[in-house]
């Protein structure tokens, strides 16, 4: 079938179990080819939302369609069309990397299943490993092995909830690679993460706490929405000094940053305040761009239950 331009396109998306709100009435609408990261801390309904989407969950309302098919009635549907990545490694343990993809191959009825498995063993540089048993492998290479399975079938929308978790920077780094060689092909991704150096190389983000989506655009745009300022202060007992400054009023947050720490505030004029008095030739305070994660951290502490 022919994927429409908006590959996700949902409004008011409820779920709860047992009178607990997890999901509150989101709107999500994603492009193909988009990669869309989906960030919030634990229990924020990340992963209640992406099974939704992917069929393994029904709404308790809300409207709209995946890959042009209504996510109400024709779950079914969906779940042959996506490929999903859950956090923890799914496949079989106790079975071959070859051995794992032929039995997903024979979960989506493959025609040829032979040479589907062997374009994916090469495409993802399984070749090595093939007679390998899954449980054996370094957590890097079962995550390509994860991705592997997800793809084999050639799905139009990839649903990734926290796929990189446990892995190596480097491993890190190849998985997204290869996430962004598939966008290029018109595969589109939906990935939740906690890692920040993730989220920068989304095209857009989502950020959903305890159920609510607090904020979604581009990075630039979050960070400029987010309406913060920020100072690099670096000098003398610095340590000391960061607790002082958490409770000076404008300070909304401070971290420390190797040999600085970076203060940040929504009013800057109430957040220079309160630097005015480190400008005394011990200390150095220079503006600063605001990161993404001082965006992010700023939205969980205001989306924090109370």
């Amino acid at each position: 079938m022919d994927v429409p331009e908006l590959v996700i396109d949902v409004r008011g998306i409820t779920k709860s179990f047992g009178g607990k709100v997890v999901v509150n009435g989101l709107d999500m609408q994603v492009r193909r080819g988009e990669i869309y990261g989906f960030l919030g801390p634990n229990g924020s309904g990340k992963t209640t939302f992406i099974r939704m989407l992917c069929g393994l969950l029904r709404p308790d309302a809300g409207e709209g369609t995946c890959l042009g098919l209504d996510v109400l009635t024709e779950a079914a549907r969906i779940k042959e069309q996506v490929g999903y990545m859950s956090q923890r490694f799914s496949l079989y343990e106790d079975l071959t990397v070859l051995e794992n993809l032929d039995f997903t191959a024979r979960m989506y009825g493959l025609a040829d299943r032979r040479a589907a498995v062997e374009r994916i063993v090469e495409r993802m540089g399984l070749g090595r490993y093939g007679k390998h048993l899954a449980g054996k492998l370094s957590g890097g290479w079962k995550q390509r092995l994860a991705l592997a399975s997800c793809i084999l079938h050639e799905p139009r929308l990839l649903l990734l909830d926290e796929p990189t978790a446990g892995v190596d920077p480097g491993a890190r780094r190849d998985f997204w690679d290869q996430v962004h060689v598939l966008a290029g092909e018109g595969v589109t991704a939906l990935i939740s993460t906690h890692y920040m150096d993730e989220a920068e190389r989304c095209h857009r983000l989502a950020y959903i706490a305890y159920g609510d989506l607090l904020a979604r655009g581009g990075m630039e745009d979050l960070i400029r929405d987010s309406g913060l300022t920020t100072y690099t202060v670096s000098g003398p007992g610095l340590h000391e000094l960061a607790r002082e400054l958490g409770g000076r009023p404008g300070v909304d947050q401070v971290a420390a940053f190797g040999l600085s720490l970076h203060v940040s505030g929504r009013d800057q004029a109430a957040l220079e305040t309160a630097l005015a008095s480190l400008r005394d030739g011990a200390h150095t305070v220079e503006a600063v761009p605001t990161s993404l994660e001082e965006v992010f951290i700023d939205l969980m502490r205001r989306g924090r239950p109370q």
